[in-house]
């Protein structure tokens, strides 16, 4: 099952997915349009739900109809997200990522986990973001959620060792890609959507906990995180 369906990696992941043809594809987003041209294109194997995941009254219900119609869940892949440069600092737009990002992403996450702790197996992924990995002072929201939700997979991961169960979370961290999210001057390493499906898809079959994508991303994230506060501040955000 794919949830965030619709653009971007989701969407590339589910055409990746589709073409495989050994399994079902369950995919959930807010774009019935969208949904609807995945489905005609292997109606065979793609089951779809419309949903945004903000609909935090729908949004179980709509995972469980899915689900039941796919006839069982192995592997979840959590894509769906937003976020934008706020240079006004508008709050209107730090609240759709904190709708989406934590609360809409959260209930997805929970949903998931206690699917697969009561079926004893399962793989959830989640597509968070190497941009979590400090502040932004150019899009505070976007950097701060995805700092939760790498977080929020670490406490997954460590409830579900705890409990013993084959339940595997990965961490999926893509640096630059080539989507609507990709917003700013002076990216680099910028990521096709297929060369990114290629490494995420990877990752998964490899049951990582993390994945940063591309590779090179790893060296970035390294040099990050150890650039002194006193230094990260005076960066341009």
């Amino acid at each position: 099952m794919i949830v965030g369906a619709t653009s971007g990696i989701g969407e590339g992941l589910a055409r990746r997915y589709a073409e495989e043809g050994q399994v079902k594809v369950g995919i959930m987003g807010r774009r019935a349009g969208r949904l609807k041209g995945l489905c005609r294109l292997r109606p065979e194997v793609f089951e779809a739900e419309v949903c945004d995941v903000t609909d935090l009254e729908r949004v179980e219900a709509s995972l469980e109809r899915l689900a039941a119609r796919m006839g069982g869940l192995d592997l979840l892949i959590l894509s769906a997200g937003t976020g934008d440069l706020n240079p006004l600092l508008d709050y209107g737009v730090e609240r759709a990522a904190l709708e989406t990002n934590v609360l809409g992403w959260t209930c997805v996450a929970d949903w998931a986990v206690r699917r697969f702790e009561r079926q004893g197996r399962g793989h959830l992924a989640a597509i968070t973001s190497a941009g979590g990995l400090r502040g932004s002072g150019a899009a505070p929201a976007y950097s701060a959620t995805k700092a939760f939700q790498m977080n929020y997979l670490e406490g997954l991961r460590q409830r579900l060792q705890g409990k013993n169960l084959p339940v595997c979370v990965t961490d999926l961290r893509p640096g630059f890609v080539d989507t609507a999210m990709a917003k700013g001057e002076g990216l680099f390493w910028v990521a096709s959507v297929e060369e990114a499906c290629r490494h995420i898809m990877r990752g998964i079959a490899r049951r990582k906990d993390v994945v940063y994508v591309t590779r090179r991303w790893r060296l970035v994230a390294w040099f990050y995180r150890r650039i002194p506060g006193w230094l990260f501040k005076r960066m341009q955000g």
